[in-house]
């Protein structure tokens, strides 16, 4: 599984945008986004996680990214996850001051003396306004249990 995980890191990572998609490229479709996030997985190994990723444009509605988060289980351990994903914006333009969108991929979760499992990952959540340089977004889905997520991002006002 592990090297299922690495062929998905590299097909995300090496997508380019179409020329019919995108006319021009912002700043911020050219880079990578930094995010930070906390997360509550829900399952019968529940945990609270706070992780660091990285987001990359993979066209005008599509995002692309690695996330690597860390926090405590209820049975008083400490577990981690690795997630690799591709997210689809409804309203890239930031047309609207809330934009929807949906996105999945593959997790892996580690604890201590479990067995590393790999997971599906999929997901909606909703990208709030940009205020000074950074948005904030909501987000719930499946992968491993029920999570529910707040992760707060690079933005700009013209694009998501």
């Amino acid at each position: 599984m592990s090297s299922l995980l690495i062929v998905f890191a590299l097909l995300s990572f090496q997508t380019t945008p179409a020329q019919a998609q995108s006319r021009t490229r912002t700043p911020a479709a050219q880079g990578i986004t930094a995010e930070a996030r906390l997360d509550a997985i829900v399952a019968s190994r529940s945990a609270v996680q706070a992780g660091l990723g990285l987001s990359m444009f993979a066209g005008t509605y599509v995002r692309t990214g690695i996330v690597g988060a860390v926090g405590g289980t209820n049975g008083g351990g400490i577990d981690g996850r690795i997630d690799l994903f591709a997210r689809f914006h409804l309203d890239p333009f930031r047309q609207s001051r809330w934009g929807p969108y949906g996105g999945g991929g593959l997790s892996a979760r580690f604890d201590r003396g479990e067995r590393t499992r790999p997971l599906v990952l999929v997901f909606a959540g909703v990208d709030g306004p940009v205020k000074n340089g950074l948005t904030t977004s909501f987000e719930a889905g499946l992968g491993g249990g029920a999570r529910i997520g707040v992760i707060l991002r690079r933005g700009v006002a013209e694009r998501r």
